[in-house]
């Protein structure tokens, strides 16, 4: 144990381990927590398991388990439909119709440039980009040889995120877009090369759109 603990010793057990579980993105082992509060592997383990209880006996929206050989908060079952709507509502706010769009192109398309992903959908695509960007769905995969352009894949996000385990289970595109290829040839050469920190948005790009 380092001499520097923080005054961690002195708080209040129960509290200080809420504080720590609402951090976690892994179950928590016992051990692990003992360390980190400076507390007796047991004094921690009941304390959890006391804590566990009366969430269960407050009916908290929230419950702790001990799974895969830790401790971490859950919402309960029962309250599922309530987080799902709140996860799906957030989710569809944030995407603009132009933005899933965008996407599917990436995906369909990796590794892909933006100058190609503009060819495809016809409209400058830059501000479209650098939000998929930020928001994690798609990242920068190495340049293209001919060009030296930045190269764009799908992150294992948006897999989670699509429900997919890989990219083998987006369904087929030829049914949707048939003439895709060919009006990729037709515009590619025509798109010119635009700065990814001009001040545009995915409203410029929607405007863009007629």
């Amino acid at each position: 144990m380092s001499e520097d603990t923080g005054g961690v010793a002195e708080l209040d057990l129960k509290p200080a381990l809420e504080a720590v579980l609402m951090v976690v993105d892994e179950p928590a082992t016992e051990e692990h927590l003992a360390k980190i509060l400076d507390r007796p592997r047991r004094q921690v383990a009941d304390a959890l398991a006391e804590l566990a209880d009366e969430y269960t006996v407050q009916r908290r929206g929230f419950e702790l388990r001990r799974v895969a050989g830790g401790w971490r908060f859950y919402t309960r079952p029962e309250y599922a439909a309530a987080v799902e709507r709140f996860v799906l509502d957030g989710q569809q706010a944030r995407l603009t119709q132009a933005a899933l769009e965008t996407l599917a192109v990436v995906a369909y398309r990796q590794p892909v440039s933006r100058s190609r992903v503009s060819a495809v959908r016809g409209v400058n695509c830059d501000g479209v980009m650098r939000t998929l960007l930020q928001r994690g769905l798609i990242e920068e995969a190495g340049t293209e040889p001919e060009t030296g352009a930045i190269l764009y894949t799908t992150t294992n996000y948006f897999l989670e995120r699509m429900g997919l385990r890989g990219l083998d289970e987006l369904p087929e595109l030829a049914p949707f877009l048939p003439e895709a290829e060919a009006i990729e040839a037709e515009t590619l050469e025509g798109v010119p090369s635009f700065d990814p920190d001009a001040p545009d948005s995915e409203d410029a790009d929607d405007k863009t759109e007629l």
